[in-house]
């Protein structure tokens, strides 16, 4: 390797060049994703609770059920949607083998047609389709024509059981700030532990996603705190009415 094409990949260090990259950054984006879910979710509940009574059993219960109740409708909601993408992908899979079993010279053909839309001239396009056809035929045709990785099939159980996780975590940072204060701090500490995690959740988020960070960060604590404060305003109303 030269030294140019050695500053030249250094140059790009950073970027994800494989499918596997991409998938563990997307991985990494839902988790954060789902944290950020469980604090705002479970914070807004709380939050609600506490602005309408301060007795520590409605809250325990109030926030538990939130707690535990989206973690279980973020694992069945990323099942259902993981299961259904993965069928799909697989009836896919199984239509271009069939394809290719059965009409391998015109699978050929629209390869290099393919690679000719692409700005190839038809001599290179023909060449570069019979070797990716040689070496393995169904993974070049998954990729270039239907952009899909055989191997990065995602599983519905790891995915639900990585949502579920997710908002679990979020989620049990607002429970704990509701119920380890004194009851005057109770909803001041839970504000601001809630603001301070979803920062923390938007600067990640960012990161990972190469956007700019600052704006991200205003965006998911500004949403939340607008939920926390119209949650509290809500549940003080329905407690001083005498409603609960």
């Amino acid at each position: 390797m030269t030294s140019d094409t050695a500053s030249g990949l250094d140059a790009h260090a950073d970027e994800p060049h494989n499918a596997g990259v991409a998938s563990k950054l997307n991985w990494l984006r839902a988790g954060v994703l789902g944290a950020n879910d469980g604090i705002v979710s479970v914070a807004a509940i709380v939050v609600g609770v506490a602005g309408a009574t301060s007795a520590i059993a409605p809250l325990i219960t109030a926030g538990s059920a939130a707690l535990i109740g989206g973690a279980i409708s973020m694992a069945l909601g990323e099942y259902v949607s993981v299961s259904s993408s993965r069928d799909t992908t697989r009836a896919l899979i199984a239509k271009e083998k069939a394809e290719l079993r059965d009409f391998p010279e015109e699978e050929l053909a629209e390869l290099a047609g393919l690679y000719r839309d692409r700005g190839l001239s038809a001599e290179t396009a023909q060449t570069v389709a019979e070797e990716l056809t040689a070496r393995d035929a169904l993974k070049a045709h998954l990729e270039t024509e239907l952009n899909i990785d055989e191997n990065d099939v995602a599983s519905p159980w790891h995915a639900a059981g990585a949502s579920a996780l997710a908002f679990f975590i979020g989620g049990i940072l607002p429970l704990l700030a509701i119920l380890l204060p004194p009851d005057g701090a109770r909803v001041p500490v839970t504000f601001a532990v809630v603001l301070v995690a979803l920062a923390l959740t938007g600067w990640t988020s960012a990161k990972i996603g190469g956007t700019p960070k600052l704006r991200a960060i205003l965006r998911v604590v500004v949403g939340g705190a607008a939920a926390l404060v119209a949650t509290f305003v809500i549940g003080t109303l329905l407690g001083t009415s005498g409603v609960v």
